[in-house]
Protein backbone atom coordinates (compact mmCIF):
# COMPACT_ATOMS: atom_id res chain seq x y z
CA UNK A 1 0.00 0.00 0.00
CA UNK A 2 1.15 3.89 -0.71
CA UNK A 3 1.75 5.49 2.63
CA UNK A 4 1.95 9.68 2.39
CA UNK A 5 5.69 10.81 3.00
CA UNK A 6 5.86 12.85 6.03
CA UNK A 7 8.14 15.67 6.51
CA UNK A 8 9.21 17.32 9.36
CA UNK A 9 9.90 20.87 8.05
CA UNK A 10 10.96 22.94 11.01
CA UNK A 11 14.04 20.03 11.02
CA UNK A 12 14.37 20.43 7.82
CA UNK A 13 13.88 24.79 7.29
CA UNK A 14 17.51 25.62 7.56
CA UNK A 15 18.04 23.29 4.63
CA UNK A 16 15.02 24.64 2.85
CA UNK A 17 15.93 28.28 3.45
CA UNK A 18 19.25 27.58 1.64
CA UNK A 19 17.61 25.98 -1.49
CA UNK A 20 15.31 28.56 -1.85
CA UNK A 21 17.64 31.26 -1.81
CA UNK A 22 19.43 29.57 -4.57
CA UNK A 23 16.71 29.38 -6.70
CA UNK A 24 15.41 32.47 -5.97
CA UNK A 25 18.92 33.85 -6.64
CA UNK A 26 18.82 31.87 -9.96
CA UNK A 27 15.72 33.75 -11.12
CA UNK A 28 17.18 36.86 -10.25
CA UNK A 29 20.18 36.18 -12.41
CA UNK A 30 17.43 35.64 -15.43
CA UNK A 31 15.17 38.42 -14.56
CA UNK A 32 16.56 41.38 -12.76
CA UNK A 33 18.49 44.65 -14.02
CA UNK A 34 22.26 43.18 -13.95
CA UNK A 35 22.94 46.83 -12.25
CA UNK A 36 21.00 46.44 -8.95
CA UNK A 37 21.89 42.45 -8.80
CA UNK A 38 25.45 42.61 -6.64
CA UNK A 39 23.15 44.51 -3.70
CA UNK A 40 20.21 41.99 -4.33
CA UNK A 41 21.95 38.55 -4.87
CA UNK A 42 24.41 39.58 -1.62
CA UNK A 43 21.16 40.54 0.10
CA UNK A 44 18.78 37.22 -0.66
CA UNK A 45 22.28 35.15 0.63
CA UNK A 46 23.29 36.84 4.05
CA UNK A 47 19.73 36.80 4.89
CA UNK A 48 18.94 33.69 4.08
CA UNK A 49 22.16 32.07 6.38
CA UNK A 50 21.08 34.38 9.03
CA UNK A 51 17.49 33.03 9.03
CA UNK A 52 18.80 29.58 8.51
CA UNK A 53 20.75 30.20 11.82
CA UNK A 54 17.88 31.47 13.70
CA UNK A 55 16.22 28.26 12.39
CA UNK A 56 19.04 25.94 13.81
CA UNK A 57 18.79 28.02 17.57
CA UNK A 58 15.42 27.18 17.34
CA UNK A 59 15.86 23.31 16.78
CA UNK A 60 19.08 23.17 18.49
CA UNK A 61 17.83 20.72 21.21
CA UNK A 62 15.49 18.43 18.66
CA UNK A 63 16.51 14.95 16.80
CA UNK A 64 14.45 12.87 14.57
CA UNK A 65 15.16 9.85 12.63
CA UNK A 66 12.10 10.57 10.19
CA UNK A 67 12.29 13.99 9.61
CA UNK A 68 12.65 13.47 5.45
CA UNK A 69 11.18 9.62 4.90
CA UNK A 70 14.35 8.05 7.26
CA UNK A 71 16.77 9.48 4.24
CA UNK A 72 17.76 12.42 7.26
CA UNK A 73 18.78 12.26 10.39
CA UNK A 74 18.98 15.12 12.94
CA UNK A 75 20.97 14.82 15.87
CA UNK A 76 23.27 16.58 18.24
CA UNK A 77 26.20 16.56 15.70
CA UNK A 78 24.23 16.91 12.61
CA UNK A 79 22.67 20.75 14.15
CA UNK A 80 26.11 21.35 15.34
CA UNK A 81 28.01 20.98 11.84
CA UNK A 82 24.90 22.38 10.41
CA UNK A 83 25.41 25.76 12.36
CA UNK A 84 29.31 25.50 11.56
CA UNK A 85 28.63 25.51 8.17
CA UNK A 86 26.09 28.20 8.05
CA UNK A 87 28.87 30.62 9.81
CA UNK A 88 31.91 30.25 7.65
CA UNK A 89 29.61 30.41 4.68
CA UNK A 90 28.40 33.44 6.03
CA UNK A 91 31.90 34.70 6.71
CA UNK A 92 33.27 33.37 3.33
CA UNK A 93 30.49 35.25 1.67
CA UNK A 94 31.46 38.75 3.33
CA UNK A 95 35.12 37.86 1.38
CA UNK A 96 33.54 36.82 -1.92
CA UNK A 97 31.44 39.70 -2.27
CA UNK A 98 33.71 41.68 -2.31
CA UNK A 99 34.14 40.78 -6.19
CA UNK A 100 37.62 42.24 -7.50
CA UNK A 101 39.03 38.49 -7.70
CA UNK A 102 35.92 38.75 -10.31
CA UNK A 103 36.61 41.43 -12.33
CA UNK A 104 37.80 41.99 -15.77
CA UNK A 105 42.37 40.28 -16.31
CA UNK A 106 44.38 43.01 -14.75
CA UNK A 107 46.86 41.70 -18.19
CA UNK A 108 43.74 43.05 -20.75
CA UNK A 109 45.22 45.55 -22.85
CA UNK A 110 44.18 48.87 -22.56
CA UNK A 111 41.26 49.31 -25.00
CA UNK A 112 41.43 45.97 -26.37
CA UNK A 113 38.02 43.85 -26.91
CA UNK A 114 38.64 41.99 -23.89
CA UNK A 115 38.62 44.98 -21.61
CA UNK A 116 35.46 46.39 -23.92
CA UNK A 117 33.74 43.30 -23.01
CA UNK A 118 33.86 42.81 -19.72
CA UNK A 119 33.09 46.96 -19.18
CA UNK A 120 30.18 46.06 -21.08
CA UNK A 121 28.97 43.69 -18.46
CA UNK A 122 30.02 45.47 -15.52
CA UNK A 123 32.80 42.93 -14.49
CA UNK A 124 30.40 41.58 -12.17
CA UNK A 125 29.84 37.86 -12.31
CA UNK A 126 26.59 37.93 -9.28
CA UNK A 127 26.55 33.84 -10.45
CA UNK A 128 28.41 33.38 -7.70
CA UNK A 129 25.76 33.84 -4.73
CA UNK A 130 23.42 31.29 -5.82
CA UNK A 131 26.62 28.67 -6.57
CA UNK A 132 27.50 29.10 -2.73
CA UNK A 133 24.15 29.10 -1.65
CA UNK A 134 23.41 25.37 -3.55
CA UNK A 135 27.08 24.77 -2.26
CA UNK A 136 25.77 25.34 1.49
CA UNK A 137 22.49 23.51 1.07
CA UNK A 138 24.47 20.20 -0.36
CA UNK A 139 27.13 20.94 2.36
CA UNK A 140 23.84 20.85 5.22
CA UNK A 141 22.49 18.19 3.62
CA UNK A 142 25.67 15.79 3.53
CA UNK A 143 26.20 16.24 7.57
CA UNK A 144 22.83 14.72 8.08
CA UNK A 145 21.74 12.19 4.99
CA UNK A 146 20.97 8.78 6.59
CA UNK A 147 20.98 6.69 3.01
CA UNK A 148 23.52 5.88 0.57
CA UNK A 149 21.19 7.92 -2.09
CA UNK A 150 20.60 11.29 -0.33
CA UNK A 151 24.22 10.93 0.53
CA UNK A 152 25.36 10.84 -3.36
CA UNK A 153 23.04 13.91 -4.27
CA UNK A 154 24.39 16.06 -1.51
CA UNK A 155 27.72 15.35 -2.54
CA UNK A 156 26.96 15.97 -6.00
CA UNK A 157 24.98 19.30 -5.22
CA UNK A 158 28.09 20.64 -3.33
CA UNK A 159 30.64 19.90 -5.36
CA UNK A 160 29.36 20.84 -9.17
CA UNK A 161 28.75 24.94 -7.78
CA UNK A 162 32.48 24.58 -6.40
CA UNK A 163 33.64 23.14 -9.61
CA UNK A 164 32.07 26.04 -11.02
CA UNK A 165 33.34 28.86 -8.44
CA UNK A 166 37.05 27.49 -8.77
CA UNK A 167 37.13 28.44 -12.65
CA UNK A 168 35.42 31.79 -11.95
CA UNK A 169 38.47 34.03 -11.66
CA UNK A 170 39.33 36.53 -14.51
CA UNK A 171 42.80 38.06 -12.86
CA UNK A 172 44.49 35.05 -13.77
CA UNK A 173 41.75 33.15 -16.17
CA UNK A 174 43.88 30.55 -17.47
CA UNK A 175 45.40 29.02 -14.46
CA UNK A 176 41.49 29.28 -12.62
CA UNK A 177 39.78 27.11 -15.43
CA UNK A 178 42.92 24.66 -15.20
CA UNK A 179 41.73 24.45 -11.67
CA UNK A 180 38.36 23.88 -12.22
CA UNK A 181 38.73 20.97 -14.88
CA UNK A 182 40.98 19.37 -12.44
CA UNK A 183 38.53 19.35 -9.18
CA UNK A 184 35.63 18.31 -11.58
CA UNK A 185 37.86 15.58 -13.27
CA UNK A 186 39.44 14.49 -10.37
CA UNK A 187 36.22 14.63 -8.15
CA UNK A 188 33.90 12.65 -10.91
CA UNK A 189 36.73 9.72 -10.74
CA UNK A 190 35.67 9.99 -6.54
CA UNK A 191 31.89 9.81 -7.51
CA UNK A 192 32.57 6.92 -9.10
CA UNK A 193 34.18 5.26 -6.63
CA UNK A 194 31.64 6.21 -4.09
CA UNK A 195 28.83 4.85 -5.99
CA UNK A 196 30.63 1.62 -6.19
CA UNK A 197 31.29 0.76 -3.20
CA UNK A 198 27.35 2.12 -2.60
CA UNK A 199 26.16 -0.84 -4.50
CA UNK A 200 28.24 -3.81 -2.47
CA UNK A 201 26.76 -2.20 0.58
CA UNK A 202 23.42 -2.40 -1.28
CA UNK A 203 24.10 -5.93 -2.18
CA UNK A 204 25.22 -7.10 1.09
CA UNK A 205 22.52 -5.53 3.10
CA UNK A 206 19.24 -5.00 0.13
CA UNK A 207 19.53 -1.36 1.68
CA UNK A 208 20.60 1.94 0.66
CA UNK A 209 19.56 3.06 5.06
CA UNK A 210 22.52 3.34 7.00
CA UNK A 211 20.78 1.69 10.01
CA UNK A 212 19.70 -1.14 7.73
CA UNK A 213 23.42 -1.67 6.97
CA UNK A 214 24.30 -0.88 10.67
CA UNK A 215 22.17 -3.94 11.16
CA UNK A 216 23.89 -6.28 8.57
CA UNK A 217 27.46 -5.28 9.52
CA UNK A 218 26.53 -5.72 13.76
CA UNK A 219 24.51 -9.07 12.17
CA UNK A 220 26.25 -11.70 10.65
CA UNK A 221 27.74 -9.88 7.65
CA UNK A 222 30.80 -7.59 9.48
CA UNK A 223 32.96 -10.31 8.43
CA UNK A 224 32.13 -10.43 4.72
CA UNK A 225 34.46 -9.56 2.07
CA UNK A 226 31.74 -7.37 0.27
CA UNK A 227 30.99 -4.89 3.26
CA UNK A 228 34.97 -4.19 3.15
CA UNK A 229 35.44 -3.58 -0.29
CA UNK A 230 32.18 -1.56 -0.32
CA UNK A 231 34.03 0.53 2.96
CA UNK A 232 37.10 0.98 1.05
CA UNK A 233 34.98 2.28 -2.11
CA UNK A 234 32.96 4.57 0.02
CA UNK A 235 36.00 5.93 1.72
CA UNK A 236 37.67 7.01 -0.78
CA UNK A 237 34.98 9.07 -2.60
CA UNK A 238 35.01 10.74 0.83
CA UNK A 239 39.02 10.72 1.36
CA UNK A 240 39.20 12.72 -1.93
CA UNK A 241 36.96 15.49 -0.16
CA UNK A 242 39.25 16.27 2.91
CA UNK A 243 42.37 15.67 0.90
CA UNK A 244 43.50 12.64 2.25
CA UNK A 245 46.47 11.17 0.71
CA UNK A 246 46.64 9.76 -1.78
CA UNK A 247 43.61 10.95 -3.07
CA UNK A 248 44.86 14.47 -2.09
CA UNK A 249 46.72 15.47 -5.95
CA UNK A 250 44.04 18.01 -6.95
CA UNK A 251 44.42 20.17 -3.85
CA UNK A 252 47.76 22.11 -4.46
CA UNK A 253 46.50 23.02 -8.08
CA UNK A 254 42.95 23.94 -6.94
CA UNK A 255 43.65 25.98 -3.93
CA UNK A 256 46.48 27.79 -6.08
CA UNK A 257 44.49 28.27 -9.12
CA UNK A 258 40.46 29.24 -7.34
CA UNK A 259 40.47 32.64 -6.47
CA UNK A 260 41.30 33.45 -2.86
CA UNK A 261 38.62 33.98 -1.50
CA UNK A 262 36.93 30.58 -2.98
CA UNK A 263 39.57 28.84 -1.91
CA UNK A 264 38.97 29.93 1.56
CA UNK A 265 35.69 28.82 1.47
CA UNK A 266 36.24 24.96 -0.28
CA UNK A 267 39.27 24.58 2.43
CA UNK A 268 37.02 25.44 5.18
CA UNK A 269 33.39 24.53 4.63
CA UNK A 270 34.31 21.50 2.49
CA UNK A 271 36.46 19.85 5.47
CA UNK A 272 33.32 20.11 8.11
CA UNK A 273 31.10 18.56 5.64
CA UNK A 274 33.15 15.80 4.24
CA UNK A 275 34.19 14.98 7.79
CA UNK A 276 30.14 15.28 9.56
CA UNK A 277 29.88 12.25 6.74
CA UNK A 278 32.38 10.27 8.02
CA UNK A 279 32.35 10.42 11.30
CA UNK A 280 28.64 8.91 10.94
CA UNK A 281 29.51 6.57 8.41
CA UNK A 282 32.43 4.90 11.32
CA UNK A 283 31.17 5.67 14.30
CA UNK A 284 27.31 4.70 13.81
CA UNK A 285 27.58 2.01 10.83
CA UNK A 286 31.04 0.35 11.19
CA UNK A 287 32.18 0.53 14.74
CA UNK A 288 31.28 -3.11 15.29
CA UNK A 289 34.03 -3.97 12.48
CA UNK A 290 36.41 -1.22 13.67
CA UNK A 291 39.44 -3.70 13.97
CA UNK A 292 38.92 -4.43 10.46
CA UNK A 293 39.43 -1.18 9.50
CA UNK A 294 40.98 0.54 11.98
CA UNK A 295 44.55 -0.15 10.40
CA UNK A 296 43.68 1.37 7.42
CA UNK A 297 42.55 4.30 8.39
CA UNK A 298 45.55 4.68 10.81
CA UNK A 299 48.15 4.25 7.97
CA UNK A 300 46.20 6.75 6.28
CA UNK A 301 46.31 9.06 8.47
CA UNK A 302 50.25 8.68 9.29
CA UNK A 303 50.68 9.01 5.61
CA UNK A 304 48.60 11.87 5.86
CA UNK A 305 50.14 14.09 8.43
CA UNK A 306 53.64 13.15 7.89
CA UNK A 307 53.44 13.99 3.55
CA UNK A 308 51.49 16.89 3.92
CA UNK A 309 54.12 18.45 6.39
CA UNK A 310 56.83 17.22 4.71
CA UNK A 311 55.93 18.86 1.28
CA UNK A 312 54.95 21.93 2.61
CA UNK A 313 58.53 22.77 3.38
CA UNK A 314 59.37 23.11 -0.22
CA UNK A 315 56.40 25.54 -1.24
CA UNK A 316 57.79 28.74 -2.43
CA UNK A 317 53.52 29.84 -2.91
CA UNK A 318 51.49 30.59 -0.18
CA UNK A 319 48.61 29.27 -0.67
CA UNK A 320 49.97 26.30 -2.21
CA UNK A 321 51.79 25.52 1.08
CA UNK A 322 48.60 25.88 3.32
CA UNK A 323 47.06 23.64 1.02
CA UNK A 324 49.67 21.17 2.02
CA UNK A 325 49.10 22.20 5.05
CA UNK A 326 45.62 21.43 4.89
CA UNK A 327 46.32 17.98 3.70
CA UNK A 328 48.44 17.56 7.33
CA UNK A 329 45.61 18.52 8.89
CA UNK A 330 43.38 16.15 7.40
CA UNK A 331 45.34 13.66 8.69
CA UNK A 332 45.13 15.04 12.36
CA UNK A 333 41.59 14.75 12.34
CA UNK A 334 41.35 11.41 10.86
CA UNK A 335 42.54 10.18 13.81
CA UNK A 336 39.83 11.76 15.87
CA UNK A 337 37.49 8.86 13.30
CA UNK A 338 39.94 6.10 14.83
CA UNK A 339 39.17 7.10 18.65
CA UNK A 340 35.32 5.50 18.43
CA UNK A 341 33.97 7.52 21.23
CA UNK A 342 32.25 10.92 22.36
CA UNK A 343 35.64 12.59 23.45
CA UNK A 344 37.30 12.03 19.80
CA UNK A 345 33.74 13.29 18.21
CA UNK A 346 34.14 15.97 20.17
CA UNK A 347 37.59 17.30 19.48
CA UNK A 348 36.96 16.55 15.68
CA UNK A 349 33.82 18.97 16.14
CA UNK A 350 35.75 21.73 17.79
CA UNK A 351 39.26 21.13 15.54
CA UNK A 352 36.64 21.40 12.49
CA UNK A 353 34.86 24.61 13.78
CA UNK A 354 38.69 26.35 14.85
CA UNK A 355 40.60 25.20 11.88
CA UNK A 356 38.07 26.34 9.70
CA UNK A 357 37.59 30.12 11.14
CA UNK A 358 41.40 30.40 10.91
CA UNK A 359 41.94 29.34 7.69
CA UNK A 360 39.22 32.02 6.36
CA UNK A 361 41.18 34.41 8.64
CA UNK A 362 44.36 33.20 6.61
CA UNK A 363 43.45 33.48 3.13
CA UNK A 364 41.46 36.56 3.28
CA UNK A 365 44.92 38.08 4.28
CA UNK A 366 46.40 36.77 1.52
CA UNK A 367 43.60 38.47 -0.46
CA UNK A 368 45.16 41.61 1.12
CA UNK A 369 48.87 41.90 -0.32
CA UNK A 370 48.92 43.34 -3.59
CA UNK A 371 51.25 44.38 -6.59
CA UNK A 372 50.38 45.92 -10.18
CA UNK A 373 49.07 42.46 -11.33
CA UNK A 374 46.73 41.81 -8.14
CA UNK A 375 47.36 39.85 -5.57
CA UNK A 376 51.01 38.44 -4.88
CA UNK A 377 51.41 34.86 -2.85
CA UNK A 378 55.04 34.42 -4.07
CA UNK A 379 56.48 33.93 -0.84
CA UNK A 380 59.91 35.27 -1.40
CA UNK A 381 58.19 38.64 -1.80
CA UNK A 382 56.77 38.43 1.45
CA UNK A 383 60.23 39.43 2.70
CA UNK A 384 59.91 42.60 4.94
CA UNK A 385 55.76 42.12 5.01
CA UNK A 386 56.15 42.62 9.05
CA UNK A 387 57.78 46.27 8.50
CA UNK A 388 55.47 47.17 6.01
CA UNK A 389 52.54 46.21 8.15
CA UNK A 390 52.87 45.19 10.99
CA UNK A 391 48.90 44.58 12.35
CA UNK A 392 48.44 42.19 9.28
CA UNK A 393 51.66 40.50 9.43
CA UNK A 394 51.00 39.89 13.03
CA UNK A 395 47.79 38.27 12.46
CA UNK A 396 48.91 35.90 9.33
CA UNK A 397 51.50 34.44 11.90
CA UNK A 398 49.49 34.50 14.26
CA UNK A 399 47.49 32.23 12.51
CA UNK A 400 50.14 30.29 11.14
CA UNK A 401 51.16 29.62 15.15
CA UNK A 402 47.24 28.29 15.71
CA UNK A 403 48.10 25.91 12.47
CA UNK A 404 51.48 24.70 13.98
CA UNK A 405 49.57 23.98 16.99
CA UNK A 406 51.68 26.32 19.74
CA UNK A 407 50.24 26.44 23.27
CA UNK A 408 47.74 29.69 24.20
CA UNK A 409 46.76 29.07 20.11
CA UNK A 410 43.01 26.98 19.14
CA UNK A 411 44.95 25.04 17.25
CA UNK A 412 47.30 23.53 19.91
CA UNK A 413 43.66 22.91 21.99
CA UNK A 414 42.18 21.36 19.14
CA UNK A 415 45.26 18.91 18.56
CA UNK A 416 45.92 18.13 22.23
CA UNK A 417 41.73 17.03 22.52
CA UNK A 418 42.31 14.83 19.10
CA UNK A 419 45.73 13.76 20.24
CA UNK A 420 44.28 12.42 23.65
CA UNK A 421 41.10 10.90 22.66
CA UNK A 422 43.17 9.01 20.28
CA UNK A 423 45.69 7.67 22.84
CA UNK A 424 42.51 6.83 25.12
CA UNK A 425 41.74 4.26 22.47
CA UNK A 426 45.65 2.95 22.15
CA UNK A 427 46.07 4.27 18.97
CA UNK A 428 49.35 5.43 20.35
CA UNK A 429 51.30 5.23 16.97
CA UNK A 430 49.07 7.95 15.20
CA UNK A 431 49.57 10.01 18.38
CA UNK A 432 53.74 9.71 18.07
CA UNK A 433 53.61 10.10 14.42
CA UNK A 434 51.07 13.01 14.67
CA UNK A 435 53.07 14.87 17.27
CA UNK A 436 56.25 14.40 15.22
CA UNK A 437 54.12 16.01 11.92
CA UNK A 438 53.01 19.01 14.28
CA UNK A 439 57.02 19.68 15.16
CA UNK A 440 57.90 19.34 11.35
CA UNK A 441 54.75 21.52 10.26
CA UNK A 442 56.12 24.23 13.01
CA UNK A 443 59.50 24.53 10.74
CA UNK A 444 57.82 26.10 7.45
CA UNK A 445 55.34 28.30 9.91
CA UNK A 446 58.01 29.72 11.75
CA UNK A 447 59.94 29.85 8.26
CA UNK A 448 57.45 32.26 6.66
CA UNK A 449 56.95 34.50 10.19
CA UNK A 450 60.75 34.68 10.11
CA UNK A 451 60.62 36.09 6.13
CA UNK A 452 57.86 38.30 6.90
CA UNK A 453 59.88 40.05 10.08
CA UNK A 454 62.98 39.36 10.05
CA UNK A 455 64.25 39.32 6.04
CA UNK A 456 65.11 42.32 3.99
CA UNK A 457 62.33 43.20 1.17
CA UNK A 458 63.92 42.77 -2.05
CA UNK A 459 60.36 44.25 -3.89
CA UNK A 460 59.56 47.51 -3.00
CA UNK A 461 56.06 47.16 -5.00
CA UNK A 462 54.03 45.52 -2.81
CA UNK A 463 51.47 47.02 -0.57
CA UNK A 464 48.75 46.48 1.88
CA UNK A 465 45.46 46.97 0.03
CA UNK A 466 42.67 48.36 2.33
CA UNK A 467 39.81 46.54 3.24
CA UNK A 468 36.27 46.79 2.98
CA UNK A 469 33.77 46.73 5.95
CA UNK A 470 33.20 43.16 4.66
CA UNK A 471 36.26 41.90 4.45
CA UNK A 472 37.54 43.81 7.61
CA UNK A 473 34.40 42.33 9.30
CA UNK A 474 35.43 38.67 7.68
CA UNK A 475 38.80 38.61 9.07
CA UNK A 476 38.54 40.49 12.34
CA UNK A 477 35.81 37.95 13.48
CA UNK A 478 38.10 34.73 12.19
CA UNK A 479 41.14 36.10 13.36
CA UNK A 480 39.24 36.90 17.07
CA UNK A 481 37.69 34.15 17.15
CA UNK A 482 41.07 32.03 16.77
CA UNK A 483 42.66 34.46 19.53
CA UNK A 484 39.47 33.73 22.01
CA UNK A 485 39.22 29.90 21.39
CA UNK A 486 42.66 29.64 22.29
CA UNK A 487 42.35 31.75 25.42
CA UNK A 488 39.56 30.31 26.57
CA UNK A 489 38.31 27.03 24.84
CA UNK A 490 36.20 25.97 27.63
CA UNK A 491 33.83 28.42 25.67
CA UNK A 492 33.59 25.85 22.98
CA UNK A 493 35.06 23.10 24.25
CA UNK A 494 31.22 22.39 26.61
CA UNK A 495 29.53 23.30 23.53
CA UNK A 496 31.25 20.75 21.43
CA UNK A 497 31.23 18.24 24.59
CA UNK A 498 26.97 18.59 24.42
CA UNK A 499 26.45 18.47 20.75
CA UNK A 500 28.77 15.19 20.04
CA UNK A 501 26.14 12.71 19.98
CA UNK A 502 24.78 10.57 16.58
CA UNK A 503 21.65 9.02 16.43
CA UNK A 504 20.32 5.97 14.90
Amino acid sequence: MLTTPSFEYLLLSPMLIILAAAVIGVLAEAFLDRNHLPVIQLFISVGAILLALIQIYRIKSSSSTSAAIGSVVIDKATIYLQGTILIIGLLALLLISDQEQFVAQASAIPGSREEQESTSKGSIQTEIYPLLSFALAGMMLFTCASDLITLFVALEVFSLPLYLLAGLSRRRRLLSQEAALKYFLLGAYSSAFFLFGAAFLYGISGSVYLVDISSAVSGGYGNDVFVLIGLIFISVGLLFKISAVPFHAWTPDVYQGAPTSVTAFMAAATKVAAFGAILRIFYVVFSPIANQWRPIISVIAIITMVFGSAVAIAQRDVKRMLAYSSIAHAGFILTAVLALNKSGLSAALFYLTTYGLSTLAAFGIITLIRDATGEVTDLNKWAGLGKKSPLIAGSFAFLLLSFAGIPLTSGFIGKFAIFSAAYETGNIAVVVFGVLSSALAAFFYIRVILLMFVAQSQNDSISIAIPSVKSRIAIGATTAATVILGLFPSLLLNITQSFSIFIK
